[in-house]
């Protein structure tokens, strides 16, 4: 299931998760960030019970967008025990994310 975060939920569903965490920051008026978002669906379902994929929306949590200079979307971040391990920036492929999601298993 693809979560949709707001800034409270952050630290207990990313910083405090005991499973890889894939963090999408995007925005409802980039068109690479529309294109992304089946993307994500896809590795949510795929990964389900072994990683978390997360949505945020860089205009309703600015405060974690400027956190982690989140300067262009869509900005993939990866977590792992609370540190980022890995980001890619832009529109990229499924298997791309996936490859490097399991590499954080």
């Amino acid at each position: 299931m693809l979560l949709h975060l707001k800034t409270n939920e952050f630290d207990k569903e990313v910083l405090k998760s005991s499973q890889p965490v894939l963090v999408d920051f995007s925005a409802t008026w980039c068109g690479p960030c529309q294109m992304m978002g089946p993307v994500m669906e896809k590795l949510a379902t795929e990964f389900e019970g072994k990683a978390k994929v997360a949505k945020v929306d860089i205009d309703e949590c600015s405060d974690l967008a400027m956190k982690y200079n989140i300067m262009s979307v869509p900005s993939m971040l990866f977590f792992k025990n609370g540190e980022i391990k890995d980001q890619v920036v832009g529109a990229v492929p499924a298997e791309h994310l996936s490859e490097k999601l399991n590499g954080l298993l």
